[in-house]
């Protein structure tokens, strides 16, 4: 069958939007259809991004605090049983100060990647499933920047400090259910962590580091091993890059390591294309 997803993977700073982007545009020179979605996208199908849940009695309690956007918060929800989902990101970029910070705030508080790590990934393989189910039906190739590795291990390890098999066996399910999809994961390597992240770093806004730092040290495994600031934020994507080739290794699905070190475009994407050249033909 022909593969339908193309994953890509690796540590901030690695270079993976720029990885998918590539991915994208060569599988449309290969006349392919194929649909990017990189990481923030507030219209990911696989991923919930800036997504809040609720329980029934949890939303009823909103509607109640916020009784002024009853309707607005009523006719955006979606009903899945029990749980209500809410695209508060996106409401917020639509109706702007009309959507107020208060509103915001208490939704930011439910978002699906605050929920206890159990919740979220009970909720993220459901969202996987109906993707699979949809995507089986198209012809399109849908290309994923990080969320496939990146945030079971951010939410499990860097967020709550979960066991290692945790962490390992969420990302094993997500890929038993992107199985049907016959997809290629494309990891993406650096030789200098330290380099590529500090590059990062500098040519990234303030407001980026600054609440990576805080994401990284402030809680789950940085808190717990007493790392902070920037130097131990490095010392956990240390830990981050050892767990993610754990888990590179133990995956069945098909699945290539790149090296993006040089940062030399033109040298990359011959790289990215002939790896794409040969999986495509193989496998169409």
């Amino acid at each position: 069958m022909k593969s339908k997803l193309v994953l890509i993977e690796g540590l901030p700073g690695s270079g993976k939007t720029t990885t998918a982007q590539l991915v994208h545009e060569i599988l449309t020179e290969m006349n392919l259809t194929s649909r990017l979605f990189l990481e923030g996208d507030l219209d990911h199908p696989a991923d919930y991004d800036g997504v809040a849940h609720f329980t029934k009695n949890e939303f009823v309690e909103l509607l109640s605090t916020f009784e002024k956007h009853r309707d607005l918060l009523s006719n955006r929800v979606v009903k899945q049983d029990n749980n209500y989902f809410m695209a508060y990101r996106k409401l917020k970029n639509e109706y702007g100060a009309s959507f107020p910070d208060e509103l915001l705030h208490a939704s930011a508080g439910n978002d699906v990647y605050e929920l206890p790590l159990d919740q979220n990934r009970k909720l993220i393989a459901e969202r996987w499933k109906k993707f699979a189910d949809g995507a089986l039906k198209g012809s399109d190739i849908f290309v994923f920047d990080c969320c496939f590795i990146q945030n079971p291990v951010t939410i499990g390890m860097i967020k709550y400090g979960a066991q290692k098999e945790d962490v390992i066996s969420y990302v094993a399910e997500l890929a038993v259910i992107a199985e049907r999809l016959n997809p290629l994961l494309i990891y993406v390597e650096q030789n200098d962590l330290d380099h590529s992240f500090r590059k990062a770093v500098a040519e990234r806004p303030e407001e980026w580091s600054g609440g990576f730092i805080e994401y990284y040290t402030n809680q789950g495994y940085g808190k717990k091993h007493g790392h902070t600031g920037l130097e131990g934020t490095l010392q956990v994507l240390q830990a981050r890059r050892k767990l993610e080739a754990e888990i590179f290794s133990g995956l069945k699905i098909a699945k290539q390591k790149v090296n993006n070190s040089s940062y030399d475009i033109n040298e990359y994407k011959q790289v990215i294309a002939e790896i794409l050249s040969q999986y495509f033909s193989q496998v169409t």
